[in-house]
């Protein structure tokens, strides 16, 4: 984070002696939240506590992050020494809140079962037998004359494409497929800006620096690092950022059709501008509960996968659900499940979707909470998963819905949504543009 506050509760914890006499403790208040914002109010107690050190050490390795609980306790024993000398103890106050920071959400127990390899929960719908070869999309797309990815080096570059005529209407008969479904379960839509500031982003638990980051900077001010983020549940999740809900207003879920930026490795992604891409059109699910019996969160997740399982069995799509082992969580889940997709030209599954179960990891951060029965103010729990992501499940469907004519036959749930459209057929007329490459040249192209 840009800023640290320093906490009354975290000065008690290990800074008792400065803190001792009631009329400390009332100008220190005046001090420190005068004209200050809420900030993070990590789970210190959590953290500090000797018994849970263990497991927190194990955790993060398992889950390849890069926080150090070791670290953390030898800063606190630190503070705990320094004597009347409050600049220096907000320099070490500041380098423990970054390091605490990085440290995981913990993560449901059942999941110390799990190796590296994911759980199989269920597949849905048969997988599809051909009596020839299936294509992969790129090959059914040429005759078809529906998509681009070639000679786009000089305007977008590699990972990109153009939809075009048949599968131009499919991207927005998904959109228009999935958020009328939500619509009726009870979701309202929201639409978000594309760019974040990089604290806002890492206020979720998403890196956005080094090897692993989740975003790109588009350019730097006085705000700091603007950025186009992996995943638009981040906007949804800052909508209620210092928000305090009463608890008969919790429930309700947002939904949002934006645009994702950098997407998933998968191996052997060998042909680009499909699969793995620069940007591409998600629907998102997202919603705060609140945590008085300790399942609510976890209802609502269990409500989100089957969202997601009834919107992909209506594609008529052969896929697998998945329970995700502690490296595929992240830093802010406490569990998540994937699923994947069967593409028969690429005769492997592809991750389409996914939902996870944040519990207070986000909320502490974005200052996300709620009023209890009793009028006390405790953090929210936040849930996400993907409705639709558009380009990959279009891929799932041209290659489980390709007939031995090298035409896609259009699942009925779509009909309605592409003017009664069954077939998706080569054109009468097909456009042909000869390409020619630009070359570049500061301040000019020749």
């Amino acid at each position: 984070m840009s800023k640290t506050v320093i906490t009354l509760k975290l000065w008690q914890n290990i800074f008792p002696a400065l803190i001792s006499h009631e009329r400390n403790v009332h100008a220190f208040r005046q001090i420190t939240e005068k004209n200050e914002p809420k900030r993070v109010q990590l789970d210190y107690d959590y953290l500090f506590d000797p018994k849970n050190t263990e497991n927190i050490e194990r955790l993060t390795q398992r889950r390849k992050g890069v926080g150090n609980i070791r670290k953390i306790l030898n800063i606190k024993e630190k503070l705990s020494k320094l004597q009347n000398n409050a600049e220096e103890y907000i320099k070490i106050e500041t380098e423990l809140e970054n390091e605490a920071l990085l440290i995981p959400n913990q993560a449901s127990p059942h999941l110390m079962n799990y190796g590296e390899e994911p759980c199989i929960l269920e597949e849905v719908n048969p997988k599809p037998v051909y009596n020839y070869k299936p294509k992969e999309l790129h090959e059914l797309a040429k005759k078809l004359d529906v998509l681009r990815t070639d000679n786009l080096g000089n305007l977008t570059g590699h990972r990109s494409y153009f939809f075009k005529n048949g599968l131009a209407e499919m991207e927005q008969a998904l959109i228009n497929y999935t958020v009328s479904y939500l619509l009726t379960q009870g979701f309202s839509l929201i639409s978000v800006p594309d760019l974040l500031y990089s604290d806002i982003i890492e206020a979720c638990g998403m890196a956005t620096r080094g090897k692993r980051n989740q975003s790109q900077t588009i350019s730097k001010g006085v705000g700091g690092c603007c950025q186009l983020i992996r995943t638009e549940y981040v906007n949804l999740k800052i909508y209620s950022n210092e928000k305090t809900f009463e608890i008969v207003d919790l429930g309700s879920q947002l939904s949002i059709v934006g645009a994702s930026f950098g997407g998933k490795k998968i191996k052997d992604d060998h042909q680009s501008g499909r699969y793995q891409v620069h940007g591409f059109t998600k629907v998102e699910m997202f919603g705060v509960t609140d945590a008085e019996r300790h399942s609510e969160s976890h209802n609502l997740y269990i409500q989100l996968t089957q969202i997601q399982k009834h919107l992909f069995s209506r594609l008529g799509l052969h896929f697998q659900i998945l329970d995700m082992p502690h490296h595929e969580l992240g830093a802010p889940a406490y569990t998540k499940t994937d699923m994947e997709a069967w593409m028969p030209g690429r005769a492997m599954f592809g991750e389409i979707s996914s939902a996870s179960n944040c519990t207070d990891y986000q909320s502490r951060r974005l200052n996300i909470t709620y009023k209890d029965e009793n009028g006390n103010i405790r953090f929210a729990h936040t849930v996400n998963g993907t409705a639709c992501a558009i380009p990959r499940t279009i891929m799932a469907i041209c290659e489980t819905h390709q007939q031995e004519d090298g035409t896609i036959a259009i699942p009925e749930a779509l009909h309605q949504y592409m003017a009664g459209r069954k077939v998706i057929e080569p054109p009468n007329c097909k456009n042909t543009m000869s390409w020619i490459k630009h070359k570049i040249y500061p301040g000019k192209i020749l």
